[in-house]
């Protein structure tokens, strides 16, 4: 079938195309999309940190109502509304173990430009091929996806705000929630207030997490943060973050959750802890740590953690986040800012100056929730 997409390719980031998608095979599902959300993954592969083969419709926070199912699919039917995951293959050790995040695939099967066919349902009009991404490509009007990249969400929630359920708020509060797994009372810092530190902030205070703490450089998302649920905030370009830490919480705090990449933040979220303290990162970022192994980790017998999409299987911590949604304890509608497709490269722009904390693009405009 012709879809419009937005393809990125070496010499340009996105231009509209009319491509060809295959038709849904066996354990396949197409999905007419509705709305994604943009995720700094996208980002690092437009500035290269991540290779990917070009051309390439990137989008992995993908929602909308399924069209179309291949044989052999059980989990979903037509018309049900869905949220698009990341692609894992539910074959290897972690996988079968229940890590889905930590899938030994998960480079090949998000960044190698293939399903796990071996082959990718996108195609030029003159039959090249163009590379799959996350397994979705949500930059486009429909995709064909495997099933298991499908989670079914309740009809009576707005699709529009649930695409980064499936990617940066599926990370930030499973980092949080299966990762961290902070006892009561414990105290969390997060160092970045985008929408994977709020969401692990949000998933802190579901946890009974006590000092919140949320650092950051802009003071329009710190005072959000505070909104959401944070008790103390720090801008740290106007004052030491480990220090006032310290000074927050006497002993320094039990975790800390770091966001940005950047060498000088994640040192700030070792030395803020307490001993024996945690320190989980997602963050992708370009430039080399360097530390002293014994000063800043055995000393004080610290572990720094790295998290791959909140160690989550997509089918049960996206209902989980729907439920808090509904309940109002994850109000998305506070971080989100909307976007035509067309205006997706002013989205990105928006996303790395700070004016929107999760720009997210209407695919669909014809719509009602």
């Amino acid at each position: 079938m012709k879809i419009n997409a937005m393809v990125t390719t070496p010499e340009k980031d996105f231009q509209k195309q009319t491509l060809n998608l295959a038709e849904p095979k066996a354990g396949e599902v197409l999905v007419r999309l509705v709305a994604t959300g943009v995720c700094h993954t996208d980002a690092t592969v437009l500035d290269k940190t991540i290779p990917v083969p070009y051309p390439v419709v990137l989008g992995h926070e993908g929602s909308g109502i399924v069209e179309k199912v291949g044989e052999n699919v059980s989990t979903v039917k037509q018309g049900d509304h869905v949220v698009l995951g990341f692609a894992y293959c539910n074959t290897c050790d972690n996988c079968l173990e229940g890590n889905a995040g930590g899938c030994e695939n998960m480079i090949p099967l998000n960044f190698g430009g293939k399903n796990q066919s071996g082959v990718t349902p996108l195609t030029t009009e003159d039959n090249q091929d163009v590379s799959l991404f996350f397994g979705q490509s949500s930059f486009a009007t429909y995709t064909t996806v495997a099933e298991n990249n499908v989670v079914k969400v309740d009809k009576d929630v707005d699709l529009r705000y649930l695409g980064p359920f499936g990617c940066g708020i599926m990370t930030g509060s499973g980092t949080v929630l299966n990762s961290i797994k902070p006892e009561p009372g414990n105290g969390l810092v997060v160092f970045g207030t985008g929408a994977v530190g709020l969401s692990g902030m949000l998933a802190a205070k579901i946890a009974g997490c006590y000092p919140i703490i949320a650092v950051d450089i802009h003071d329009s998302r710190l005072e959000l943060a505070k909104e959401l649920g944070a008790t103390h905030t720090i801008n740290s370009k106007n004052e030491n973050p480990v220090e006032r830490i310290k000074e927050i919480t006497g002993k320094g705090a039990h975790y800390s959750f770091e966001t940005t990449g950047v060498p000088e933040v994640t040192l700030a979220a070792l030395r803020c802890l307490r001993v024996k303290g945690t320190c989980a990162t997602v963050a992708v970022g370009k430039r080399d740590l360097t530390f002293n192994v014994f000063n800043d980790i055995v000393a004080n017998a610290l572990t720094l953690q790295g998290v791959i999409e909140g160690d989550a299987v997509p089918q049960l911590i996206i209902p989980k986040l729907v439920t808090f949604y509904k309940n109002g304890q994850f109000p998305i509608e506070k971080l989100v800012k909307f976007y035509e497709l067309e205006d997706v490269a002013q989205a990105f722009t928006d996303s790395a100056n700070g004016s929107a904390i999760k720009p997210i693009l209407i695919i669909d405009k014809e719509y009602k929730a």
